[in-house]
């Protein structure tokens, strides 16, 4: 398939021109998906190049390590990956790695498993061994992973999660994610030691994800106040983890070489790119740029994932109800993780239906002028999950569907 470089081919096409009243992206949307049947899900191709290039000119030249769970797509993977700048994978369970590893040849699963069935199948091919790195945090899955795979066997890559969370006050005040009880350099050393023990593993790695600054926007619509104390958050805990992850990397390499030191995210990459230790970063979900990453001060969103919803409903004036569109965001029940109807303009959720699971009510001037079969157009909340719900993917370049490509779920596939 390819993403292409141009949409013209070696035929000149027509300018991109939009309808009055129609910007020109949503004019070109509408003319390459005419006749498609909604439900549908579309990948922007030009969108999703300028993206690309934007996240790699913000990583300071060191690799990006593709979040699977951010695409969930194998062909946009695929494609990803030969691009400059994108190296590896950073994969979220371990059945899904053992499946992409059987065409790429360096996997890290980003969380740890407990997948027996999963561990054993590693530990007996000796090149999925070679290709997949776990994960661990703690003696305890290390002991796990023991009895998973017995004693003989091709060696297994092991990368250590160093908890990236801000913790003050002794750890009464904790700002991130619960993702490890390894936080300080000591704890890193520790389960270094315990790893380098075992014959049957090797240390290859170390990451942390600094999701208090990679996932929280510093430019949040609402009170002034409440966008100063992210801002500061984030400068504080920056600041801390570069110091506190120096010293992590410094204890473990006493113990073992490392290959990579993975960290950062989409909305981190400039400062996480800055700190010389780490020699790698994950990320992915900017390549989409769902609705969560609309506020952020350091780049500027531009969607590259769309869905589609027919009108279904005319309930009353200023009311159009859609086909679905429950479509709703994993993490903290708000109203930031539901879908966002951009187009047309002027519509909005109700505010006590929200997204329904088989319709969704819309309300706004616009909905008058909609009539039963038309389009509304939405950008879900969190880049992956929208593959979740639909079988395919149409690629769009300019005013064409240039290609039509399988999801996770297409290929038969739900890991999670």
């Amino acid at each position: 398939m390819g993403i292409p470089t141009s949409s013209t081919g070696t035929t000149p096409t027509e300018p991109r021109l939009a309808r009055p009243g129609i910007p020109a992206g949503f004019a070109d949307l509408e003319r390459a998906t005419a006749g498609l049947q909604p439900p549908f899900a579309v990948v922007d191709l030009q969108a999703l190049r300028a993206k690309a290039t934007q996240m790699t000119g913000r990583s300071g030249g060191k690799p990006i390590r593709l979040a699977s769970k951010s695409l969930r797509c194998r062909a946009l993977m695929r494609d990803t990956l030969r691009l400059p700048g994108f190296a590896g994978i950073l994969a979220f369970t371990l059945p899904e790695a053992l499946w992409l590893a059987g065409e790429n040849d360096d996997v890290l699963v980003g969380y740890p498993s407990t997948d027996a069935p999963a561990l054993g199948r590693l530990a007996g091919d000796e090149e999925l061994a070679s290709r997949v790195t776990i994960m661990i945090d703690s003696v305890e899955h290390l002991d796990f992973v023991t009895a998973a795979v017995g004693q003989g066997g091709p060696p297994i890559r092991v990368c250590l999660d160093l908890d990236a969370s801000l913790r003050l006050l002794g750890g009464r005040v904790h700002l991130g994610m619960r993702r490890s009880p390894l936080h300080g350099p000591d704890q890193a050393r520790e389960l270094a030691l315990a790893v380098v023990a075992r014959p049957r593993f090797r240390l290859v790695g170390l990451m942390s994800y600094e999701g208090q600054i990679a996932g929280v926007g510093d430019n949040q619509p609402g009170a002034r106040t409440a966008r100063a104390a992210v801002r500061l958050m984030r400068r504080i805990s920056t600041s801390e983890l570069r110091q506190r992850r120096v010293a992590a990397i410094r204890s473990v390499r006493a113990v073992a070489p490392l290959e990579f030191v993975n960290g950062g995210g989409t909305g981190s990459l400039e400062t996480t790119s800055a700190e010389p230790a780490v020699t790698e970063l994950g990320a992915g979900s900017g390549l989409y740029a769902p609705a969560l990453f609309d506020h952020y001060r350091s780049f500027r969103p531009l969607p590259a994932a769309y869905f589609a919803l027919p009108v279904v409903r005319r309930p009353g004036p200023r009311h159009a109800t859609v086909l679905g569109g429950g479509w709703i965001a994993s993490g903290a029940p708000g109203q930031d993780r539901l879908p966002v109807p951009v187009w047309p303009t002027g519509l909005r959720l109700l505010a006590r239906e929200g997204a329904g699971e088989v319709q969704t009510p819309l309300t706004g001037d616009t909905a008058d002028g909609l009539r039963l079969g038309d389009l509304v157009w939405f950008r879900h909340a969190k880049a992956g999950e929208l593959c979740e719900r639909v079988d395919q993917l149409h690629l769009v370049d300019g005013d064409r569907v240039v290609d039509v490509v399988p999801t996770y779920r297409g290929e038969g596939h739900a890991f999670l």
